[in-house]
């Protein structure tokens, strides 16, 4: 098994306290969003053979197991963070596997650069993911049900939101919501930006259930997605809860320090709470526009005291074990590639001492034990 050296990537919405925290070291007075392992081409993990894209690419089979590289092909099919959101997040969707396909070779025929800013499709995989809370942890998660965004807004009381809640009370579901985010998103940017301000300072008045999205606008001041938001669930994790985000499901994170692990494609569709690009068209053709329980996942335990994250999804799969002191070593042997993380105590998984935010990769096959005290999140895939 290898080590992990993984790369913190700097984005503007990270805290920049959490990881440092986490890690046990000085805050660098930077925000540090997103610690990322894997093999992801843009920040792969290093070991001491290499980066792990190297690793792989050099004995696929052997390090990913013959039926994983059956399944996915040559590749890590996931990737695996620490991701600590100081500020929320841009509101997102992400395509499914066709829709994905089918952008990405579009935009290939038109010619437009992977790396242009108005690409929405970097490439042909979808992007599910999914969060477990490390901290508490808020975020938006699926559609409320109309008649509850309408009362929503309408407590608000802005003149410019009435033609909003009279649609979502005076359409069916699907309609009311598809055409308010509509509206949201096409209205004039100057007068949307004054409904916001409107709205935020109501947010602010009333705290409670508004104080999300009050924090939200004094960070996008004038967004559009501050009113797109609040057509969402609002969701408030505890340490060890998770979310499933699937196809077509608009989402943010807002606040909070978590595990994350997604499929591994880069293809993001935003609704706002960004300066980058929104395609408004591509986008409502990808979203959902239904109204749902966001779904709060807690882990299933088994008989030997891993913890599992059920989702419907074979690119990865999460679980946890919380291993007390002085109990006999557990046997994490897989004929598929695993990454193990520590998040709490002093684990060890056979010469390696793993401390709070310290990693190592495991290839297919190879022997994996793990004793405690301490907390680690198992991540492989379904074959």
């Amino acid at each position: 098994m290898d080590r992990l050296d993984n790369t913190i990537r700097p984005y503007a919405w990270g805290s920049t306290t959490a990881i440092p925290a986490l890690l046990g070291t000085e805050p660098t007075g930077e925000p540090q969003a997103e610690m990322w392992m894997g093999a992801h081409p843009g920040a792969p993990s290093r070991t001491g053979r290499g980066t792990l894209v190297e690793v792989i690419d050099a004995d696929p089979q052997g390090e990913l197991g013959t039926a994983a590289v059956a399944k996915f092909g040559p590749r890590l099919p996931f990737l695996l963070k620490i991701l600590a959101a100081g500020a929320p997040l841009s509101l997102q969707v992400h395509p499914n596997l066709a829709q994905a396909k089918e952008g990405y070779e579009d935009e290939e025929r038109r010619g437009i650069p992977v790396d242009a800013g108005h690409r929405n499709y970097k490439d042909a995989n979808h992007k599910p993911e999914l969060i477990c809370a490390l901290t508490e942890f808020d975020g938006l998660c699926g559609f409320r049900d109309p008649s509850q965004a309408a009362d929503l807004l309408a407590a608000l009381d802005v003149d410019s939101l009435k033609p909003y809640v009279d649609l979502l009370r005076a359409h069916p579901e699907e309609a009311a919501l598809r055409e308010v985010l509509t509206a949201v998103l096409s209205a004039d940017r100057e007068d949307m930006a004054r409904t916001v301000t409107e709205a935020a300072t109501a947010c602010a008045r009333l705290g409670g259930d508004y104080a999300p999205y009050a924090d939200i606008a004094h960070h996008y001041p004038g967004d559009p997605g501050v009113i797109a938001a609040m057509l969402l669930n609002h969701v408030r994790l505890q340490p060890g809860e998770a979310l499933f985000l699937g196809a077509g499901i608009p989402h943010a994170y807002l606040n909070g320090l978590g595990v994350e692990i997604m499929a591994n494609s880069d293809n993001v569709l935003r609704c706002g709470l960004t300066p980058k690009h929104v395609d408004v068209p591509e986008l409502l053709r990808i979203v959902r526009f239904e109204a749902s329980d966001p779904g709060v996942l807690r882990p299933e335990a088994s008989p030997d005291g891993e913890e599992v994250y059920d989702t419907p999804i074979d690119e990865f799969r999460l679980s946890r074990y919380v291993l007390p002191e002085n109990t006999p070593a557990r046997d994490l042997t897989l004929p598929t590639p695993q990454i193990l993380l520590c998040t709490a105590g002093s684990v060890r998984t056979g010469d390696i001492e793993l401390a709070p935010g310290r990693s190592v990769f495991v290839p297919a096959n190879d022997k994996a034990e793990l004793s405690g005290p301490g907390t680690v999140f198992r991540a492989t895939v379904v074959v």
